[in-house]
């Protein structure tokens, strides 16, 4: 059964842990042990968000001797970017109206108040 990548990634975006990974490689590459030091769990814990992540394309993993880092890949991100704004608009339009009808019951009853 395919997944398509946009419920992909919001799955892996899904776990708060997760989502402070990809927080902490925003400011850089990091290790595994390095991810895992903010954290209450075993690095074995840690590889399988990791995998989760990988595989929803957030972050790929690369080797330089014995270190392996981590890098955050943000393309992903950025088409549920894409796919949330349209429903940003949609709620700044309803707000919009919202606004609007708003001020005018507040200038029909400014009205009133002065006629009174």
């Amino acid at each position: 059964m395919s997944t398509d990548q946009l419920s992909v990634t919001f799955a892996a975006l899904a776990d708060p842990t997760r989502r402070a990974i990809l927080a902490h490689l925003a400011k850089g590459e990091a290790s595994v042990t390095e991810l895992a030091q903010p954290f209450e769990m075993s690095l074995p814990a840690i590889s399988k968000h990791l995998k989760v992540l990988e595989r929803a394309g957030l972050i790929a993993r690369g080797r330089e001797a014995q270190w392996r880092p981590c890098r955050l890949d943000a393309e992903p991100l950025k088409d549920a970017a894409d796919w949330i704004e349209q429903y940003r608009q949609f709620w700044e339009q309803n707000l919009d109206r919202l606004d609007e009808y708003l001020q005018q019951l507040q200038a029909e009853e400014k009205k009133r108040d002065r006629e009174a």
